[in-house]
């Protein structure tokens, strides 16, 4: 079936039903950002595949709603399915929930699977539909009655990391939890959100392509922990070291029922963004439910030095990896084909000579000349074309290694460049240096910074519509809470900045038709001095790799701007450079000059 006939389908089974809208979201069981192939319905339903976005098929229209990164994307691959796209943030787009409000009849109902829906935006929806005095049904899942191969879920199995890794056992992050549900007053606490679970137990897995996590949840109490797991996935020697913590296991789905016999006098600890709503529905009604923020949110979040070390030690392999990349590109194109998915599939070769590589730690993102103006470009054999001999290529790719997950993006110039392609890379560059060169307070947030990144892009009338930063997670999400760094203020850039975060710094330009532009390194978070006015905090980069000079105009940099770059070239050069051939070496000395 094609698009238009899958719509129809469902459109059929909305008549059996009695629906008025049927909405579908892109998250799985656990509100993960990026999901196992079982959960792909949204891309199912509309034919867009990018990692966000939300579709509410009607009687008469269907929608699909995402945000700014996939907007190009979106308008490609809805076209001819008679999906209407709705750009989120743009004047006068409603939100998915206000869309419903308005088109939903009096009395209507409004269907969607519950277990795909967080609690939060369940509740929203409920107040959608009551503004026309209208129910909600969140019992089905109507896409899996029309998704006849639908795939199976993950049976990979998990594989466990020690202290030498981690720098905690179970044990102590256990004793931490229940401390911060003794603070809230709670005696039970619920963790749906897979990279939760995969921190408290120290366990990854590979449900998820490119994100090593497991099909989980957990039910924690004041003296066990529930783990729901397909247990055929443990190794004898995991099972045994989750028992000594007190860790028992149960059937994956086994979650829904038993959670409605907690004890109705319980006191609940939830996340209403990261537990899904079929799931809440489920607790006993009598029972005091607390909404937190998951404590772990935080605590995963602000990496230990043990996993400091770590990370540090995955982007060096990552760093030579990557410059061998570069330095293979800069002596190829041209003379060689190499073409996006042939170059993606050369730079995953150089990682995996790195000791420890695990797999690629999200979909890479390789574009050439105006494909680099796709912010989230995925390139398909019907899209795949040359490196260009004359212009820019992007390159977002990051790699998973044992210790730690690794996330960098770098625009390459190749042969004449435009003056405007100059200055525009020079633009990004100055953003990207801005933003590291922060010092800041405690209690400062990622809205507070971002600004700083923007300004070089603002002063010549030029703006990207993404966010300029992101948390990274250690061996889980590439895209972590609660850190970020944003214009706009969403929940995410609201958490204040912690020593021992990791966020991304990745501004950008994109012409669309012409080229795209983005230079990523990630910053790690670190304690300043402190004074009678307080602790001040800075940022490290971490990312080590060169910036490619050949497009970059000097005469747009202050001093300081090039001090800066000349510091952190060098430092490129010492980590990086012992572990090249004589040839790379004396290539590297060239790209990471002083200007």
């Amino acid at each position: 079936m094609n698009v238009p006939e899958r719509i129809s389908a469902l459109r059929a089974l909305m008549d059996e039903r009695g629906y008025d809208a049927y909405m579908v979201p892109t998250d799985d069981n656990h509100q993960s950002e990026y999901v196992g192939e079982h959960f792909k319905a949204r891309a199912f339903i509309t034919g867009f595949t990018g990692s966000a976005g939300t579709a509410v098929i009607t009687r008469d229209a269907a929608g699909l709603w995402t945000d700014g990164r996939y907007f190009i994307q979106a308008e490609h691959q809805l076209e001819g399915s008679g999906v209407k796209l709705f750009k989120m943030g743009e004047p006068g787009v409603p939100t998915v929930e206000d869309y419903i409000a308005d088109i939903l009849p009096e009395g209507g109902t409004l269907g969607f699977d519950g277990c795909v829906v967080a609690m939060g935006e369940g509740q929203a929806l409920e107040a959608a539909a009551a503004k026309k005095n209208g129910k909600i049904d969140y019992s089905t899942d109507l896409i899996d009655r029309i998704w006849e191969d639908r795939p199976a879920l993950s049976t990979e199995p998990a594989f466990a990391l020690g202290e030498e890794y981690t720098g905690e056992s179970t044990e102590s992050k256990l004793k931490r939890i229940r401390k911060a549900m003794e603070d809230e007053g709670a005696d039970v606490h619920i963790i749906a959100a897979l990279d939760d679970v995969c921190w408290t137990t120290n366990l990854r897995g590979n449900d998820i392509e490119f994100f090593p996590l497991l099909l989980s949840y957990a039910v924690i109490t004041m003296d066990e922990m529930k783990l729901y797991i397909d247990e055929s996935k443990l190794t004898d020697e995991m099972k045994g070291n989750l028992k000594k913590d007190n860790i028992s296991l149960h059937p994956y789905n086994a979650v829904y029922e038993d959670v409605k016999q907690l004890n109705p006098d319980s006191t609940i600890l939830v996340d209403p963004s990261r537990l899904n709503y079929a799931l809440y529905n489920n607790l006993p009604k009598e029972a005091k439910v607390i909404e937190k923020v998951n404590p772990t949110v935080l605590m995963k979040a602000m990496k230990n030095d043990t996993e400091i070390k770590n990370i540090i030690n995955a982007h060096i392999k990552d760093g030579v990896a990557v410059t061998k990349f570069m330095h293979w590109l800069k002596k190829n194109v041209g003379k060689i084909e190499i073409t996006e998915i042939s170059a993606a599939e050369k730079l995953e070769e150089f990682r995996k000579e790195q000791e420890g590589y695990l797999w690629q730690s999200f979909e890479p993102i390789c574009g050439s000349g105006e494909h680099g103006a796709i912010v989230h470009y995925a390139a398909t054999p019907e899209t795949n074309v040359p490196v260009v001999t004359d212009g820019l290529f992007l390159t977002d790719t990051g790699g998973g290694y044992m210790e730690g997950s690794t996330d960098i993006t770098r625009t390459f110039a190749f042969g004449k460049l435009s003056d405007r392609m100059i200055e525009d890379f020079t633009t990004v560059l100055l953003c990207n240096l801005r933003l590291a060169r922060a010092v800041f307070m405690h209690g400062t947030c990622g809205y507070n910074l971002d600004i700083l990144a923007r300004m070089p892009a603002w002063e010549r009338g030029i703006n990207y519509n993404h966010g300029t930063g992101h948390g990274v997670g250690y061996l889980m999400n590439i895209h972590e809470a609660p850190s970020g760094f944003r214009i706009a203020i969403r929940e995410r850039e609201k958490a204040v900045i912690e020593a021992g975060m990791v966020i991304t710094d990745e501004p950008g330009i994109y012409i669309e038709g012409s080229h795209g532009i983005r230079t990523e390194n990630e910053l790690l978070v670190r304690e300043g001095q402190k004074t009678e006015y307080g602790q001040f905090l800075y940022f490290e980069p971490i990312t080590y790799v060169p910036i490619d000079l050949d497009a970059v105009n000097p005469d747009m940099m202050t001093k300081e701007d090039k001090e800066q770059l000349n510091a952190y070239h060098a430092k490129v050069y010492e980590l990086v450079s012992p572990h090249l051939d004589e040839e790379e070496r004396e290539w590297l000395k060239e790209y990471t000059r002083a200007i």
